[in-house]
């Protein structure tokens, strides 16, 4: 008699458990569309983590990175996704470790991250991202590839924000490939200071106020006329 009324207990506990959660989750669901309503990124997260914990799935894991990411906490982002490569991952997994590698300074990370989104579905916007990756990383041949496609591939009304002043701004993806494209002419040839000049001036042309562009035609202009050991 004893043991029929512990089994019974066991079931009626874990049928209250399976109803509770139940309604957590059904609860959580709400509160989650409720927050999006209300453009309450904090109020997401909460509402995704629990329904990660009530109810795991890869969908929710990756859009909550996806919101991290989106919110700035790039560490956050990866602590929930992960930093490795694995070409089983979703696109959107695979954009979360991308920006969130390249913005905490892990350019090689990054790069392995944005090359499997360029073998899905490459562009001129990725094809920028790795020639910048591969400019950090030293490799100025592979990343003048990717320019060359890129600009053989950009369109007039595509753009690029820039972000190393207070405010940012934003100009043509075309003037921000050339900016580029003299900065790896520059890596590769020290001596040819005025072939990358003459290039970061046709992004000047296209684009009189791109800023980043500006620094980097006075910092070269600086070195015209010094000896090789006081460039590098």
């Amino acid at each position: 008699m004893r043991i029929r009324i512990v089994i019974l207990l066991l079931i009626s506990a874990s049928y209250s458990f399976g109803q509770s959660s139940t309604d957590l989750k059904s609860h959580y669901e709400a509160f989650y569309t409720q927050m999006k309503k209300q453009g309450d990124v904090n109020g997401v997260i909460n509402a995704l983590t629990h329904l990660n914990v009530i109810s795991p799935s890869k969908e929710r894991r990756d859009t909550l990175g996806y919101v991290y990411a989106n919110n700035n906490q790039h560490i956050q982002a990866l602590n929930t996704i992960g930093i490795e490569k694995n070409e089983a991952d979703s696109d959107l997994a695979v954009q979360v470790k991308a920006i969130s590698l390249k913005a905490i300074n892990q350019p090689k990370r990054a790069l392995e991250q944005f090359e499997i989104l360029n073998q899905r579905s490459p562009n001129a916007y990725l094809a920028y991202e790795i020639a910048d990756l591969k400019i950090q990383t030293g490799d100025n041949d592979g990343a003048m590839a990717n320019i060359e496609y890129a600009l053989a591939n950009v369109q007039e009304e595509m753009t690029y924000a820039f972000y190393e002043r207070q405010q940012p701004y934003e100009v043509s993806l075309k003037a921000a490939l050339l900016h580029l494209k003299g900065l790896v002419q520059y890596n590769t040839d020290h001596a040819n200071i005025e072939a990358a000049i003459s290039t970061i001036d046709e992004a000047l042309a296209l684009e009189p106020n791109f800023n980043l562009a500006s620094l980097s035609k006075q910092a070269l202009e600086s070195r015209k006329g010094k000896p090789e050991e006081e460039k590098n």
